[in-house]
């Protein structure tokens, strides 16, 4: 079989940006992705997090233009800048969502022929990797020894791009692994369905893991949302 061309880490942060959103959306089920001058919004549809606006290309006076004209519960902000930059700019009922970075990878084959017969997607003794795909997202989870929850994860590839989401591994089963074997699976689904780019959102916690798999950090990520007033 002859290799794939491996397409371009995006031409710049807006292009990655972009590609995150539209696979951000396919993998949340949220509604599609609508320009605004100054980059893309998301309803998203849930109680804690209806829409969303993504700031492709952010400065002072945008920042809090939009800040100001979108303070409603349950709306949220996502900014590619360091947040000591962008705090001064929003009032002080915006909430962050904590540090967070825009990640990206090539996306290559893993030594052996198939991701399901081989090592790296071999569950620790006692645990058990599942998997299902629907709506073209692969969905993974990793049951503990007596059933319960222990890590998960989900892909969408869109093309050659493919959004990693929803990264978990539960407080009494990290460091054993989970997390690198989830995240090596996800990979391998998406590069067999045609993805050459890996891109996600990733906290503190998940930057360390990324980062030893050989993700890069493109852009800082600011989130915050408005929680609006207490009942």
């Amino acid at each position: 079989m002859t290799p794939r061309s491996p397409s371009p880490l995006f031409g710049s942060t807006a292009d990655a940006v972009r590609a995150w959103v539209g696979g951000w959306v396919v993998s949340r089920g949220a509604a599609d992705p609508v320009p605004q001058p100054w980059g893309l919004t998301v309803d998203v549809g849930l109680p804690h997090h209806a829409t969303r606006h993504v700031l492709t290309d952010a400065d002072e006076a945008t920042v809090r233009k939009l800040a100001e004209a979108y303070a409603a519960p349950a709306v949220s902000l996502k900014v590619f800048l360091e947040p000591e930059t962008v705090a001064p700019w929003l009032g002080p009922e915006w909430r962050p969502d904590g540090p967070g970075w825009l990640m990206t990878t090539p996306l290559r084959p893993l030594p052996g022929a198939h991701a399901h017969t081989h090592a790296h997607t071999h569950a620790p003794d006692g645990y058990t990797l599942k998997s299902w795909c629907r709506g073209g997202v692969t969905r993974l989870l990793v049951t503990a020894p007596d059933g319960g929850f222990a890590a998960r994860g989900q892909v969408a590839p869109t093309g050659g791009t493919a959004v990693v989401d929803q990264v978990e591994t539960a407080p009494a089963h990290r460091r054993k692994g989970l997390g690198a074997l989830v995240m090596r699976t996800l990979q391998d689904a998406a590069y067999a369905q045609g993805a050459t780019a890996g891109i996600l959102g990733a906290t503190t916690d998940g930057r360390r893991l990324y980062e030893s798999l050989g993700w890069q950090v493109r852009a800082p990520l600011t989130g915050v949302t408005y929680p609006g007033s207490p009942a």
